[in-house]
């Protein structure tokens, strides 16, 4: 995948001679996944997997886009299958997403392949080449999912194959993660609220699920999200406690002493809080279906205690639209790749099929 550095000057307007400028709020682009917009020309893009989608008719389009850092990437899907990538740079520029194209109609997606703390990008919009106009936007999907979870659901290193389990540059690509196939798969609005290194009782690094799922910008503790803004998702999936079960048996860890002081958690108190953060989802979706699922790293391994603490903390909640899946050991070593990635997906995509025939 060719990474494009084109760049070139911000003109304005529509169809015509000229080339045209459209807003980054144009009613005829379509945004999925929690966006920010900070003023009426812009757009902020954080979390993996956010998107802006567009139908147009013509030769070409660019975007004009700025990152804080220089490490996002993004997936530009064109007609739904020729995928090339762009990595914005600290200033602003104008990037190719489609060019010398023959005329006619095209679908165009900007898909944030990386994680938010590799950089938020500031969409400022589009110019249009030269007689190419921008269509309506594309209707709104009808089925909406929600992901929580940590490395696995970001697509972590996915394409690395060289057995260093390397985030770097194009490795790490959401596009291919078992949600967004999931997504894809049902054609659902695409949410995914993710981070490498993440828990629900201790992470990696400072912030747990817990007090990071209700933010808009999730650099910010203040900036809080609009539950209310759009419409709920039908399934809501948590893939959490992998990170979990790794730090509550490092009892030096800063971050277990922060939590924990020097003591483990007790079994039980992992799965009170796993409880209470699903108690928290459903407060925000009350009628939202909730997949509670494990997997595929050695979490769910042989002799694994965490699939029956999970069960038994689903069971006691005592609700019917709460369902667990253990996701088979995938038995190699470091991050899920592609195809186990995709075997992943086919389960989920099974098992909503079955147990909730969306």
């Amino acid at each position: 995948m060719p990474l494009l550095l084109w760049c070139g000057a911000f003109l304005g307007g529509c169809a015509g001679s000229k080339s045209v400028s459209v807003s980054a709020q144009d009613e005829r682009l379509a945004y999925m996944g929690r966006v920010g917009k900070p003023t009426a020309e812009t757009t902020e893009l954080y979390w993996s997997g956010t998107s802006v989608k567009l139908n147009f008719e013509g030769t070409g389009v660019q975007a004009r886009l700025k990152d804080n850092t220089g490490n996002s990437y993004y997936n530009v899907i064109l007609d739904g299958d020729s995928i090339t990538v762009i990595q914005p740079d600290t200033v602003q520029k104008l990037y190719d997403l489609a060019a010398q194209l023959q005329p006619g109609k095209h679908t165009l997606e900007l898909f944030k392949r990386t994680e938010w703390d590799k950089g938020t990008t500031t969409f400022y919009g589009l110019e249009l080449a030269p007689n190419t106009k921008l269509l309506p936007a594309p209707a709104p999907p009808k089925r909406r999912i929600e992901f929580y979870g940590n490395s696995i659901t970001a697509g972590y290193a996915v394409h690395d194959y060289s057995g260093k389990d390397s985030w770097r540059g194009l490795n790490t690509d959401n596009y291919v993660s078992y949600a967004a196939l999931t997504a894809r798969r049902f054609n659902a609005d695409y949410t995914c609220i993710c981070k490498s290194g993440i828990g629900i009782t201790v992470s990696w690094e400072k912030d747990i699920m817990p007090e990071l799922f209700n933010r808009l910008n999730p650099s910010d503790p203040a900036s809080q999200y609009d539950f209310s803004r759009n419409p709920a998702p039908d399934i809501v999936v948590i893939n959490l406690l992998q990170n979990d079960s790794w730090i509550i048996n490092l009892p030096n860890n800063a971050e277990h002493k922060r939590r924990f002081g020097n003591a483990r958690p007790s079994p039980e108190t992992v799965a009170a809080a796993y409880q209470n953060f699903v108690k928290q989802i459903r407060a925000v979706y009350p009628n939202a279906h909730i997949i509670a699922a494990l997997g595929n790293m050695d979490i769910v391994k042989s002799g694994s205690v965490w699939p029956a603490l999970v069960q038994k903390a689903v069971e006691d909640l005592q609700d019917s639209k709460i369902h667990t899946l253990v996701m088979p050991y995938k038995n190699t070593p470091g991050h899920p790749r592609v195809e186990e990635q995709q075997a992943m997906a086919n389960q989920l995509i099974t098992f909503i099929e079955e147990k909730i025939q969306w």
